[in-house]
Protein backbone atom coordinates (compact mmCIF):
# COMPACT_ATOMS: atom_id res chain seq x y z
CA UNK A 1 0.00 0.00 0.00
CA UNK A 2 0.86 3.52 -1.03
CA UNK A 3 1.60 5.97 1.75
CA UNK A 4 -1.00 8.30 0.11
CA UNK A 5 -3.73 5.76 0.02
CA UNK A 6 -3.46 5.43 3.76
CA UNK A 7 -6.69 7.20 5.72
CA UNK A 8 -5.64 8.84 8.27
CA UNK A 9 -6.76 11.65 10.48
CA UNK A 10 -4.48 15.07 9.77
CA UNK A 11 -3.44 17.26 12.48
CA UNK A 12 -5.66 20.26 10.90
CA UNK A 13 -8.66 18.07 11.59
CA UNK A 14 -7.98 18.30 15.52
CA UNK A 15 -7.02 22.25 14.92
CA UNK A 16 -10.39 22.25 13.37
CA UNK A 17 -12.65 20.74 16.19
CA UNK A 18 -11.07 22.80 18.93
CA UNK A 19 -10.96 26.12 17.04
CA UNK A 20 -15.03 25.15 15.82
CA UNK A 21 -15.42 24.43 20.03
CA UNK A 22 -13.80 27.33 21.38
CA UNK A 23 -15.98 29.56 18.98
CA UNK A 24 -19.20 27.73 20.14
CA UNK A 25 -18.45 28.27 23.69
CA UNK A 26 -17.19 31.72 23.10
CA UNK A 27 -20.85 32.50 21.40
CA UNK A 28 -22.75 30.76 24.04
CA UNK A 29 -20.72 32.58 26.69
CA UNK A 30 -21.00 36.30 24.79
CA UNK A 31 -24.75 35.79 24.21
CA UNK A 32 -25.30 34.83 28.11
CA UNK A 33 -23.27 37.75 29.58
CA UNK A 34 -24.08 40.60 27.08
CA UNK A 35 -27.65 39.83 25.34
CA UNK A 36 -29.74 39.76 28.23
CA UNK A 37 -32.99 41.86 29.96
CA UNK A 38 -33.64 41.37 33.33
CA UNK A 39 -37.70 41.00 33.57
CA UNK A 40 -39.50 41.38 36.32
CA UNK A 41 -41.03 37.40 35.93
CA UNK A 42 -41.18 36.46 39.38
CA UNK A 43 -39.79 37.14 42.79
CA UNK A 44 -36.13 35.93 42.35
CA UNK A 45 -36.05 38.46 39.00
CA UNK A 46 -35.32 36.74 35.46
CA UNK A 47 -32.59 36.92 33.94
CA UNK A 48 -33.47 36.13 30.22
CA UNK A 49 -30.74 35.57 27.62
CA UNK A 50 -29.87 34.20 24.11
CA UNK A 51 -27.16 32.01 25.82
CA UNK A 52 -30.01 28.84 25.09
CA UNK A 53 -30.32 29.78 21.33
CA UNK A 54 -26.22 29.62 21.19
CA UNK A 55 -26.68 26.25 22.93
CA UNK A 56 -29.64 24.58 21.16
CA UNK A 57 -27.60 26.20 17.51
CA UNK A 58 -24.52 24.28 18.99
CA UNK A 59 -26.65 21.32 19.35
CA UNK A 60 -28.56 20.99 16.90
CA UNK A 61 -25.95 21.93 13.80
CA UNK A 62 -22.77 20.09 15.43
CA UNK A 63 -24.25 17.30 17.78
CA UNK A 64 -24.21 15.93 21.21
CA UNK A 65 -20.49 16.61 22.13
CA UNK A 66 -20.07 20.13 20.49
CA UNK A 67 -23.28 21.03 22.24
CA UNK A 68 -22.94 19.50 25.82
CA UNK A 69 -19.00 21.47 25.97
CA UNK A 70 -20.30 24.52 24.26
CA UNK A 71 -23.21 24.58 26.72
CA UNK A 72 -21.39 23.36 30.17
CA UNK A 73 -18.57 25.64 29.73
CA UNK A 74 -19.90 28.76 28.07
CA UNK A 75 -22.57 28.88 30.55
CA UNK A 76 -20.16 27.92 33.31
CA UNK A 77 -17.56 30.71 32.76
CA UNK A 78 -21.03 33.13 32.70
CA UNK A 79 -22.01 31.77 36.17
CA UNK A 80 -17.67 32.10 37.19
CA UNK A 81 -17.24 35.71 35.73
CA UNK A 82 -20.26 37.01 37.23
CA UNK A 83 -20.06 36.21 40.51
CA UNK A 84 -22.61 33.25 40.34
CA UNK A 85 -19.43 30.45 41.58
CA UNK A 86 -21.40 28.75 43.97
CA UNK A 87 -23.65 28.12 40.84
CA UNK A 88 -20.85 26.91 38.18
CA UNK A 89 -20.56 23.75 38.84
CA UNK A 90 -24.21 22.58 38.61
CA UNK A 91 -24.57 24.85 35.82
CA UNK A 92 -21.50 23.06 34.30
CA UNK A 93 -23.50 20.18 34.57
CA UNK A 94 -27.20 20.88 33.54
CA UNK A 95 -25.98 22.70 30.72
CA UNK A 96 -23.94 20.00 29.11
CA UNK A 97 -26.35 17.38 30.01
CA UNK A 98 -28.90 20.15 27.47
CA UNK A 99 -26.78 20.00 25.24
CA UNK A 100 -25.98 16.30 24.98
CA UNK A 101 -29.99 15.50 24.99
CA UNK A 102 -30.57 18.38 22.46
CA UNK A 103 -27.90 16.49 20.10
CA UNK A 104 -28.73 13.43 20.92
CA UNK A 105 -32.00 13.40 19.87
CA UNK A 106 -31.49 16.26 17.10
CA UNK A 107 -29.30 13.23 14.86
CA UNK A 108 -30.78 9.80 16.11
CA UNK A 109 -31.71 7.67 13.17
CA UNK A 110 -29.95 9.50 10.53
CA UNK A 111 -31.47 12.71 11.43
CA UNK A 112 -28.66 14.92 11.48
CA UNK A 113 -30.22 17.66 12.84
CA UNK A 114 -32.77 18.37 9.91
CA UNK A 115 -36.12 17.62 11.75
CA UNK A 116 -37.77 20.75 13.11
CA UNK A 117 -40.22 18.64 15.17
CA UNK A 118 -37.32 16.07 16.46
CA UNK A 119 -35.01 19.25 17.11
CA UNK A 120 -38.01 20.68 19.13
CA UNK A 121 -38.55 17.49 21.18
CA UNK A 122 -34.89 17.69 22.42
CA UNK A 123 -35.54 20.93 23.59
CA UNK A 124 -38.25 20.43 25.02
CA UNK A 125 -36.87 16.86 26.82
CA UNK A 126 -33.92 18.96 27.76
CA UNK A 127 -35.56 21.98 28.93
CA UNK A 128 -37.39 19.95 31.56
CA UNK A 129 -33.87 18.36 32.30
CA UNK A 130 -33.18 21.95 33.34
CA UNK A 131 -36.02 23.43 35.27
CA UNK A 132 -35.84 20.62 37.34
CA UNK A 133 -32.01 20.73 37.81
CA UNK A 134 -32.15 24.38 38.29
CA UNK A 135 -34.66 23.90 41.07
CA UNK A 136 -33.00 21.24 42.77
CA UNK A 137 -30.07 23.40 42.61
CA UNK A 138 -31.82 26.38 44.15
CA UNK A 139 -33.02 23.98 46.54
CA UNK A 140 -29.59 22.07 47.67
CA UNK A 141 -27.58 26.10 47.95
CA UNK A 142 -30.54 27.65 49.79
CA UNK A 143 -32.07 25.12 51.79
CA UNK A 144 -35.92 26.23 50.31
CA UNK A 145 -37.48 23.97 48.36
CA UNK A 146 -40.44 26.19 47.81
CA UNK A 147 -38.71 29.42 46.71
CA UNK A 148 -37.32 28.07 43.76
CA UNK A 149 -40.85 27.41 41.95
CA UNK A 150 -40.66 30.91 41.60
CA UNK A 151 -38.06 30.78 39.77
CA UNK A 152 -39.75 28.40 36.89
CA UNK A 153 -41.71 30.86 34.68
CA UNK A 154 -37.99 32.80 34.23
CA UNK A 155 -36.58 29.69 33.35
CA UNK A 156 -39.63 28.51 30.59
CA UNK A 157 -39.48 31.55 28.96
CA UNK A 158 -35.62 31.28 28.65
CA UNK A 159 -36.36 27.99 26.98
CA UNK A 160 -39.05 29.92 24.88
CA UNK A 161 -37.37 32.86 23.60
CA UNK A 162 -34.45 30.05 22.78
CA UNK A 163 -36.46 28.01 20.65
CA UNK A 164 -38.16 30.66 18.98
CA UNK A 165 -35.21 32.07 17.70
CA UNK A 166 -32.46 28.86 17.36
CA UNK A 167 -35.01 26.32 15.67
CA UNK A 168 -34.99 28.64 12.71
CA UNK A 169 -31.62 29.88 12.48
CA UNK A 170 -30.67 26.13 12.68
CA UNK A 171 -32.82 24.86 9.82
CA UNK A 172 -31.27 28.19 8.13
CA UNK A 173 -27.71 27.18 8.85
CA UNK A 174 -28.41 23.89 8.00
CA UNK A 175 -30.19 24.28 4.69
CA UNK A 176 -26.71 26.23 3.52
CA UNK A 177 -24.97 23.66 4.06
CA UNK A 178 -22.16 26.01 5.31
CA UNK A 179 -21.16 24.09 8.25
CA UNK A 180 -19.34 20.54 6.80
Amino acid sequence: MRSEDKVYVSPSSKTKDIVISGLLISMVFVATKFINIRLPISVNGGLIHLGNTMLFLAAIVFGKRKGAIAGACGMGLFDVVSGWMAWAPFTFVIRGIMGYIIGSIAYTKDRNGNSFLWNLVGIILSGIFMISGYYITEGILYGNWISPITSIPGNITQLVVGAILGLPIAAAMKKTNMIK
